[in-house]
């Protein structure tokens, strides 16, 4: 569950703990993670059994990896990815230390590189998966991109994805939800809107890679 410290993320992390799930709580730092942790144990009555706290700054695709590394050590069984954090826009163009527009990367680049990376464990075998191949249903674990009705308005621009020559914070913000739903409506998985709002989808099947556009871009010759 990224973005879990707060909004939507806290109360879906609450929900999921609720009905029994093991819910790994992700905040920006280790302290916003463990206080989400706290805050849910406090006014919720969790187990504190059931909650594991991760950090990554998603403004540092480094940070997203290794958190992938910590979740496939202790948790090689995935059911659920719920690709929840987000961030506003700043008001003037800003680009992340990976040479990243920073709303494309936190909200987009970031949730793509991790659920790629956790890909083994959201097709590994589960109880939960078990009892779906038993019902008839996929098997495959669930992906859930929470997207914002604004993708409507939105337009990618592939000649300048990193919107470089021209900026505008609702228009940039705009676009990495675009993207997002756009990735889970990818061919190879399969999709259904929730309330216009997220979108759920089996996870894809090829890892990341350079030409993904996930590491900071080669210098623009002199």
């Amino acid at each position: 569950m990224t973005g879990a410290t707060s909004g939507i993320g806290f109360e879906t992390a609450r929900q999921l703990a609720e009905r029994g799930a093991t819910v790994p709580v992700h905040g920006r730092t280790p302290e916003e993670a463990q206080a989400a942790a706290d805050r849910l144990i406090a006014t919720a009555g969790i187990d504190a059994a059931q909650l594991c706290t991760l950090s990554a700054d998603f403004t540092r695709l480094e940070e997203v990896e290794a958190m992938a590394r910590r979740v496939l050590a202790e948790h090689p069984h995935l059911d659920v990815l719920v690709n929840n954090a987000a961030t506003a826009a700043p008001e003037r163009h800003t680009l992340t230390a990976d040479g990243n527009e920073i709303v494309l990367q936190v909200n987009f680049l970031a949730h793509y590189l991790l659920t790629c990376l956790l890909e083994p464990a959201l097709t590994m075998g589960s109880p939960l998966l078990k009892r779906s191949r038993e019902l008839g249903e996929d098997s495959g674990g669930r992906v859930v991109n929470v997207s914002s009705a604004l993708h409507r308005t939105a337009s990618i621009q592939w000649n300048d994805p990193q919107r470089a020559r021209r900026y505008s914070r609702l228009a940039a913000y705009a676009q990495s939800q675009l993207a997002l739903t756009v990735f889970a409506a990818d061919p190879r998985v399969t999709a259904v809107s929730v309330r216009g709002r997220s979108l759920v989808g089996r996870p894809p099947r090829r890892p990341p890679s350079r030409r993904h556009g996930l590491r900071r871009p080669p210098a623009a010759p002199r």
